[in-house]
């Protein structure tokens, strides 16, 4: 029988995207692709919810990280309790489900703030975000 390179590198790309497809739910602990030296660093799903405009939202807390923060005494955050994405960040950016727990976290003040502003989602991946979040960190403490 023979086939076509063509038709074996459709199938190739449809495995590769059926692999990449997860189901995310809250509660859920993920690893993701962190910035250098963030290896244990872990995302984890807080609250889902659909939007009209903005479809699926993934309410995250991200913890294990180093960012530098300026404006904290320990000059260092180690996570970001509050950050809504979108399934397009999620699929770029975990690895697999980990078996650590969910942890308490109070996300609630920043989600409070970010309905209020009537906020968007990101899209870029979680690495990407921590690194604009120490960004801003950074500008803001001077």
């Amino acid at each position: 029988m023979k086939t076509s390179a063509g038709f074996l590198v459709v199938v190739g790309l449809l495995t590769m995207g059926a692999s990449s497809a997860h189901e995310y739910a809250t509660g859920q602990v993920w690893t993701y692709h962190t910035r250098p030296g963030e290896q244990s660093s872990r995302l984890q799903i807080n609250k889902v919810e659909q939007d009209p405009k903005l479809g699926t939202i993934f309410h995250i807390s991200v913890f294990g990280i180093r960012v530098l923060n300026p404006r904290t005494q320990s000059v260092f955050t180690n996570e970001l309790p509050h950050l809504p994405v979108s399934k397009e960040t999620l699929d770029k950016s975990v690895v697999s489900l980990s078996s650590d727990p969910a942890r308490p976290v109070d996300y609630e003040s920043g989600y409070a703030a970010w309905k209020q502003a009537h906020g968007g989602v990101y899209t870029i991946s979680v690495a990407e975000i921590v690194a604009s979040a120490e960004l801003t960190l950074a500008k803001s403490g001077h």
